[in-house]
């Protein structure tokens, strides 16, 4: 078997590019230069060599080619629950951490990243911002309220009383029940409020360095209902200038709501204003006990309209679709043929386990059903409402953006590395339990574009030009045109021909060119310090014209030169994973994987999306270092082992 291995199945071609790359690099520089200083060719065999607009093919590009990696999605000790499991860390320790500096902990334990991120979104949630910071000093004008007394007495003792208080006062938020008047301070138009935005701001100002690390001014709007997840991220594209200008919208009453259409009129509102742009992205859908992707009315009994859909379609072009409280691609219950779909899975219930969860609510909270009833709303009511890039983030409450298995300090304070963590409970009620080895370590995204900078970034998020990963770096790139052909993907810069003949990830399909069917060009390489990859998958979601919406996950690449059998299907990888050592071997799997792809059940009549899910062979868990470190037995029911991936953001063809 040659190093450069072809294997055909279909209309896949599968191959392995780095070795192609390497071949060609070597036969580029390794001819003797007097050869080349004797060629004098023609310029018509030049002409389309170098598809830049410079000699130097690196020089004035028209796309992107910077991948950067980053998390939209972490809390400092601001965010209240943060603080009340015990977050010490602030806004300076969680962008020194994110830049690749050794920071402490706030359980005592010394912490860095295995590699910087590029960027980073600070995202503390907008109520009650700088709360628990205060309610711990014992501030007279917090604890004149009764409700704060028993809060602010439990923290002080410690222990199990603290943990009580911590749930109690996240309870009575998650169900709407805290003191307004409390909250007052800590609220638009309270002074201590504007003060600590102000603090946001200036930190996000002083560790923004262009071409270096970017840092975004953000916050998270914790939208509840009864426990149930609407949660929306918001990610502004300018500094001090203008984020300055405002406070973070909230949805405490009487100036916050828990209504997304009242967050698009903040967001709107702030665009008019400054001048400036701002995004909103969704997470954890799989919470939301089926009220996060409505298709007939919202949670409030207002029924789905052109309002609707327009607004959504345009503030959220993004999801996120993995973070630590699960992985919300897609569920094994609404997609029984994808053997991939049940992973990390968390559908107990809502956020706050005060409601379990029905097979009813799921339709309603999966990221690729999401994707399929989109095209059912743009046929009902002319706009796609859910549109979006798929992303990875952390969530992560403890001010440290770290997910890598053998590095995962939890999602809070109370679950940083110990000897206890995997023992506890995340959630528990009557209702259910998410426990505490279901934690996912994840994720993170990755954004194609021409600069570190927040507006170039910020323009490849509104684009869609980003793809989530459940938190290896795993480098993907995903074409959609109508006439790509396997030698494309063999060129030495196969980037430059995707775009010329196409769309990257994110777009909508150009014009159909004659009777074909849609050709897409994705290749993968796998993280530099990571596993292997299994295969490359592209998932199809449709329309057909009774206005019933279907999906199909094809296996387009394969290492090991695994060929699908009639149906489709691919046999497994296999597993080099040691749990007694921790360890796993890349003798399967391939370093790198790619394919030109043709739809062959494609309808020109029927609408629908496609994305790029690429699989790494089996690795272990973070359990499994924790247990190995540890010294400490794996408790019953916890997975060892998964494969983890990236999604990228999909591909659209409307007829």
């Amino acid at each position: 078997m040659s190093l450069a291995q072809m294997v055909t199945a279909g209309t896949s071609r599968f191959c392995s590019l780095l070795i192609v790359n390497l071949l060609c690099a070597m036969l580029l520089i390794g001819s003797a230069p007097t050869v080349f200083a004797q060629i004098a060719p023609a310029k018509e065999s030049l002409s389309d060599l170098y598809p830049g607009k410079a000699y130097s093919p690196y020089a004035q590009r028209g796309f992107p080619d910077q991948l950067l990696w980053g998390d939209t999605h972490l809390h400092t000790g601001l965010s209240m629950d943060a603080g009340l499991f015990g977050a010490r860390l602030g806004l300076d320790e969680a962008y020194r951490f994110a830049r690749g500096e050794e920071v402490m902990a706030s359980s005592g334990q010394p912490a860095r990243l295995g590699r910087p991120l590029d960027w980073l979104v600070i995202a503390d949630h907008s109520d009650g911002m700088g709360f628990f910071n205060d309610l711990a000093a014992g501030d007279p004008d917090i604890l004149k309220f009764d409700q704060a007394k028993p809060w602010y007495e439990g923290l002080q003792a410690g222990g199990e009383a603290s943990a009580a208080a911590a749930l109690s006062l996240i309870g009575t938020f998650s169900q709407g029940q805290i003191n307004p008047e409390m909250m007052e301070e800590y609220s638009p138009g309270g002074k201590t409020y504007a003060s600590i935005w102000e603090r946001v701001v200036d930190a996000a100002e002083r560790f923004n360095e262009p071409g270096r690390f970017t840092a975004f001014i953000g916050f998270e709007w914790t939208s509840l209902v009864a426990g149930n997840n609407l949660h929306r991220n918001v990610i502004f594209r300018e500094g001090a200038a203008k984020a300055g200008q405002v406070v973070p919208y909230t949805t405490q009453a009487p100036v916050g709501s828990t209504d997304p259409l009242d967050l698009y009129k903040y967001l709107e509102n702030y665009e008019a204003s400054t001048g400036g742009s701002a995004l909103a992205l969704a997470h954890n859908g799989n919470l939301s006990n089926g009220i996060m992707f409505p298709v007939d009315k919202q949670y409030t009994g207002r029924k789905l309209d052109a309002t609707y859909v327009e607004q959504r379609a345009r503030w959220e072009p993004m999801y996120e679709v993995t973070q630590i409280k699960g992985d919300g691609e897609a569920h094994p219950l609404l997609s029984p043929d994808d053997a991939f779909a049940d992973y990390e899975t968390w559908d107990a219930g809502n956020l706050d386990l005060s409601e379990a969860k029905t097979e009813k609510m799921l339709q309603y909270e999966y990221a690729r059903e999401a994707l399929k009833n989109g095209l059912l709303l743009e046929k009902r009511l002319g706009t796609n409402p859910y549109k979006f890039g798929l992303i990875g983030s952390t969530d992560s409450h403890t001010g440290l953006a770290a997910v890598e298995e053998e590095n995962f300090f939890g999602k809070a304070t109370n679950a940083e590395p110990s000897p206890k963590r995997m023992l506890h409970p995340f959630m528990k009620s009557e209702k259910g339990v998410f426990e505490g080895y279901q934690m996912v370590a994840s994720g993170y995204t990755g954004v194609w574009a021409k600069e570190n900078t927040r507006e170039e970034i910020w323009d490849a998020m509104e684009r869609k030009e980003v793809y989530g990963t459940t938190g290896p770096r795993i480098r993907v790139r995903f074409f959609g045109g109508w006439d790509y052909i396997d030698e494309d993907l063999m060129s030495r810069a196969p980037a430059f021909l995707g775009y010329k003949k196409g769309v990257p990830m994110g777009s909508d399909l150009p014009a159909r060119k004659g009777e074909g069917a849609p050709t897409f060009m994705v290749y993968a390489l796998r993280d530099v310090i990571g596993a292997n990859l299994d295969r490359i998958q592209i998932v199809k979601g449709w329309l057909d014209a009774r206005g019933k919406t279907h999906e199909k996950v094809y296996n387009v690449a394969a290492s090991l030169g695994r060929q699908p059998d009639a149906s489709g299907v691919l046999p497994p990888v296999g597993n080099s994973v040691d749990i007694a050592s921790t360890n796993w071997t890349n003798t399967i799997g391939s370093p790198d994987l790619g394919a030109v792809w043709t739809d062959p059940d494609f309808d020109p009549e029927q609408s629908a999306f496609y994305y790029a899910r690429v699989l790494e062979i089996p690795t272990p868990r973070w359990v499994v270092y924790d247990a190995f470190r540890f010294g400490i037995e794996l408790p019953e029911g916890a997975e060892t082992t998964h494969q983890e991936r990236a999604y990228t953001a999909p591909i659209w063809y409307t007829p």
